[in-house]
């Protein structure tokens, strides 16, 4: 039989789990019996961790939140994945979690065991965040709107627009979706009796109201496909259609994940159907794929094609 010290580790790592344990659950898988559980229960609970008994034939134990946070238990596996992921969060583009996300980590790896230590390490070294270059978000205005979400409730705020106007919003918040460098906000506008998106950097002093929030159906699949929709009206794109000299597979290999559609023409080459945001960008794109190609529309990406064509002849000349 383990001893006191370990049979209450093992304990708290089974309660650490987000269920409830019945008492003779926790007596089987310590191999010990319901009094020596209640006992450890109590042992427990005098080292501050909030373990709360139900009673009945369904009642069990389960750690609850208390007013401190005791110390976690965690395996290979979940320490690796919480250092690695506080190793991101110092180049977040949440304000000032940086200086946070460092002073844990330096905990957790003070008390890693060596194998863990070098794993990390070795993530560490191999991976490089980029930091900077987007707009900066306030932890507490993601803690209000997300706890607002979590909750059901309606949100006031002021939201500054991107010509610096400020108006009053009451929103019923449905997501937050993160893109790269920025937050954003889905969320069903009530003034204006319409969905919203809004950027979280923008967002002032939201303020939950209490108010309950109406279960409402997106527009799209799901609040990520309503985030790159709006973004792709408010930039416009061109429909794009290239003939390449080239087999598909070939021209498959070249574009690699880039959006569109490569189909087989009767002559047996290769016709890439896409949409450009800009085509100054999509004309260097397809110089770049290195493969002769004949563009069919639009005539402006011709036309940037013959710009950059200019350009180069100018600087070779």
């Amino acid at each position: 039989m383990m001893d006191t010290s370990a049979r209450l580790l093992n304990l708290l790592s089974l309660l650490q789990t987000p269920r409830e344990w019945s008492g003779t659950e926790l007596a089987d898988r310590l191999e010990v019996s319901t009094r020596t559980i209640r006992r450890d229960v109590d042992r427990l609970r005098d080292l501050g961790y909030p373990v709360e008994a139900t009673m009945g034939s369904v009642g069990g134990y389960r750690l609850v939140a208390g007013r401190a946070l005791p110390p976690l238990l965690l395996d290979d596996e979940e320490a690796v994945a919480i250092a690695v992921g506080l190793r991101a969060a110092a180049g977040s583009a949440v304000d000032g979690i940086e200086d946070a996300s460092l002073r844990a980590l330096t905990k957790l790896e003070q008390v890693l065991p060596s194998r863990l230590r070098y794993r990390v390490g070795a993530l560490g070294a191999a991976v490089v965040t980029m930091t900077g270059g987007g707009p900066r978000v306030e932890p507490a205005v993601l803690t209000v709107i997300a706890g607002a979400i979590t909750n059901h409730e309606r949100v006031r705020f002021s939201y500054r627009a991107a010509d610096g106007a400020e108006t009053r919003r009451h929103v019923e918040p449905q997501r937050l979706v993160a893109t790269g460098r920025r937050w954003y906000l889905v969320a069903w506008d009530l003034d204006r009796d319409d969905w919203r998106l809004f950027r979280v950097d923008r967002l002032l002093t939201p303020t939950a109201t209490g108010a309950r929030s109406t279960a409402r159906e997106l527009p799209a699949s799901d609040a990520a496909a309503f985030v790159q929709d709006k973004l792709r009206r408010m930039w416009p794109s061109s429909p794009v259609v290239v003939d390449f000299d080239a087999d598909p597979d070939l021209l498959r290999s070249k574009l690699g994940q880039a959006p569109g559609e490569v189909t087989q023409l009767p002559d047996g080459r290769a016709r890439w159907s896409a949409d450009a945001d800009r085509l100054d960008w999509m004309a260097v794109r397809l110089l770049m794929l290195d493969l002769p190609f004949t563009v069919q529309s639009p005539p402006a990406l011709v036309d940037q094609l013959r710009t950059l064509g200019n350009r180069a002849r100018e600087a070779t000349a």
